[in-house]
C-alpha cells in the first residue's frame, strides 16, 4: 500500500509542469518575505544596526533612492537597514518585469525609492503580482526563451524566477534577523532623510 502511494504522488510530481513548480516557489518565497516584513514601523525601516549603513536616503533632487555605488562596491560589503533590503528587493523585481517581459525602458535611476514601511512593503507585493503575471504567459517551452536582465545580459526566463525566489529567500531571512535584534519601538535611531553619510544612489545594477 505505502509502496503504490509513493508511486502515486511521484507520478504526480512528474506530470507537474515545471511553471507550475516555479509558480508555487516563487510565491512561497514571497509570502516568506511578506511575513518577515508584515507589521514593519519606519522606525524599524530605517533602524541602523552601524554606523554608515546603506540604507534609503532622499537625493539631491528630492528623490529617494537606495544606496548602490557604482562598482567596485566595498569589500566587505556594508551593513544595510531592514529598509535597504525590503527597497532593494522590490526595485528588482520590478526591474525584472521590465527589462525581461516590459518595454526595458525605466532604469534604476529613474525610480523614486519608496521611503516608508507601508510603501516598500505595497511595492514589494506590486512588483510580485507583476512576476506571476509574466509567468502565467508562459508555458514549459517558454520558460526557455532568452529573456534580457536589468544589465543587459540574456538569461533564460526560468532563471529570472529562481533568481528571484531566491532573492526574496535571502533578503527575507536577513530582514527577519535584523529586526530581532533591533532595539524597542522609541528607541532607534533618528531616521536619516538626507544623503550625507551614504554610498552614493546606483546608476545601473550589474547583479541582484
Amino acid at each position: 500500500m505505502a509502496k503504490n502511494v509513493e508511486a502515486a504522488l511521484s507520478s504526480a510530481a512528474m506530470a507537474r509542469s515545471a511553471v507550475g513548480v516555479i509558480r508555487q516557489q516563487l510565491q512561497d518565497a514571497f509570502e516568506a518575505i511578506r511575513e518577515r516584513v508584515d507589521g514593519l514601523t519606519d522606525e524599524e525601516f530605517f533602524w541602523q544596526p552601524v554606523a554608515r549603513c546603506w540604507t534609503v536616503r532622499r537625493r539631491d533632487d528630492g528623490r529617494w533612492s537606495v544606496d548602490y555605488p557604482e562598482p567596485p562596491h566595498p569589500d566587505p560589503a556594508p551593513f544595510t537597514t531592514i529598509g535597504w533590503r525590503l527597497v532593494h528587493v522590490a526595485e528588482c523585481k520590478v526591474m525584472s518585469h521590465e527589462s525581461a517581459f516590459g518595454p526595458a525602458k525605466l532604469t534604476f535611476p529613474e525610480i523614486d525609492s519608496a521611503h516608508t514601511a507601508a510603501a516598500a512593503r505595497a511595492q514589494l507585493e506590486a512588483g510580485h503580482a507583476m512576476l506571476a503575471r509574466d509567468l502565467e504567459t508562459l508555458d514549459d517551452a517558454g520558460l526557455e526563451r532568452e529573456v534580457l536582465t536589468n544589465w543587459g545580459e540574456k538569461w533564460p526566463a526560468r532563471k529570472i524566477f529562481w533568481t528571484m525566489a531566491k532573492h526574496d529567500l535571502h533578503h527575507g531571512a536577513r530582514a527577519s534577523h535584523s529586526r530581532t535584534r533591533a532595539p524597542p519601538l522609541g528607541a532607534a535611531a533618528a531616521l536619516p532623510v538626507g544623503n550625507e553619510n551614504g554610498g552614493g544612489s546606483h546608476a545601473h545594477r550589474t547583479h541582484y
